[in-house]
């Protein structure tokens, strides 16, 4: 007797369908891991969308939460477990699991403990999906960046860090709200560290091509009487706020990396601050993962862009650079 299915469906074409395109996969399905996703979701990046988590219960819960969406979604595929093999054929993969940052607790007193979960996620990652890029997105960024890419084995170029794109994204937003215009038109970059000793680049800062150090020469430097330095300060502690507030940030990182994932996948080279080995640029002798102004296309990322910085702003950047290193040298098993 003929089923439904086998009376409402004539087969035209014989064999499986062909693997995904953009699959993107989002491991680690906590508050920071979900606002990727969904970011990802609305922004209509993915042809199939991959959840990996130990927490099976709620790895199931998110899952049922987004397929039960799906009728106002454009991704045909939400899939999830919490075996790695969900996500093989991954051009996409963001890693946002680990431990989170408590109140009052520094990105780089993590390192350790984060460590030793990527030990097990990296290499179960690249097993499946040998050609895929990673995004790093777990706290402290920069140093799991250069972990990554030691456990993965995959060229610096597709091993990327979110870095200073949310840092830029939030100093962007309080310093144009300041002057009364759009972030997108205040251009200003936040590089080095994604936290405490992160540099801004006052002196790259512009409107419409308009140098504001050029207006004023004190411009985000200590003798300035309008102390637009402090707009930076508040970058650097805004994540400490946010936490104190609601317990942890979310929402704009997700929306920072589904920006990330789309400058890839549609190979589009636009300039984003992330976390890229900068060994032998402005004087870094050692491996380390730092933001600086990349070019984003299919291959991850395609070039850096040479920035002429002050002797101070290198002088923040090896700052930054020794700060992590001296977090990296002491990790063991990577």
């Amino acid at each position: 007797m003929s089923s439904v299915m086998q009376k409402l469906l004539t087969p035209v074409a014989s064999g499986p369908a062909e693997p995904p395109r953009n699959k993107v996969t989002v491991v680690g399905v906590g508050m920071v891991g979900m606002a990727c996703a969904v970011s990802v979701l609305l922004r209509d990046l993915a042809d199939e969308l991959a959840l990996v988590d130990v927490m099976e219960d709620k790895l199931k819960g998110e899952l049922m939460d987004l397929q039960h969406g799906s009728l106002f979604l454009k991704t045909s595929k939400i899939v999830a477990d919490k075996d790695y093999a969900v996500t093989a054929n991954s051009r996409i993969v963001v890693v946002s699991a680990g431990v989170r940052q408590q109140e009052g607790e520094s990105r780089l007193n993590l390192v350790q403990r984060n460590v030793n979960i990527f030990k097990h996620i990296i290499p179960e990652i690249v097993k499946h999906s040998p050609n895929c890029t990673l995004i790093v997105v777990s706290n402290p960024v920069d140093v799991l960046t250069y972990v990554t890419w030691k456990l993965s084995g995959l060229p610096k170029h597709r091993v990327i860090g979110s870095g200073t794109n949310l840092d830029s994204a939030r100093f962007r937003f309080l310093m144009a709200e300041r002057l009364g215009i759009h972030a997108s038109s205040f251009n200003g970059w936040v590089l080095g560290e994604h936290g405490d000793t992160s540099v801004p680049v006052w002196s790259g800062v512009n409107v419409a091509g308009v140098n504001l150090q050029k207006l004023n020469p004190e411009f985000g430097l200590d003798g300035d009487k309008e102390d637009w330095k402090a707009t930076h300060k508040a970058v650097v502690d805004s994540a400490y706020e946010v936490i104190k507030l609601k317990g942890y940030t979310n929402w704009a990182i997700g929306l920072s990396v589904a920006d990330l994932t789309e400058s890839i996948i549609k190979n589009m080279s636009r300039i984003h601050p992330v976390s890229t080995m900068v060994k032998d640029m402005y004087g870094i002798g050692e491996e380390v993962f730092l933001s600086l102004p990349c070019v984003l296309n299919s291959n991850g990322v395609g070039s850096v862009i040479n920035m002429t910085l002050t002797d101070a702003e290198v002088g923040q950047l090896k700052k930054s650079a020794d700060t992590l290193w001296g977090i990296q040298k002491d990790l063991k098993d990577i």
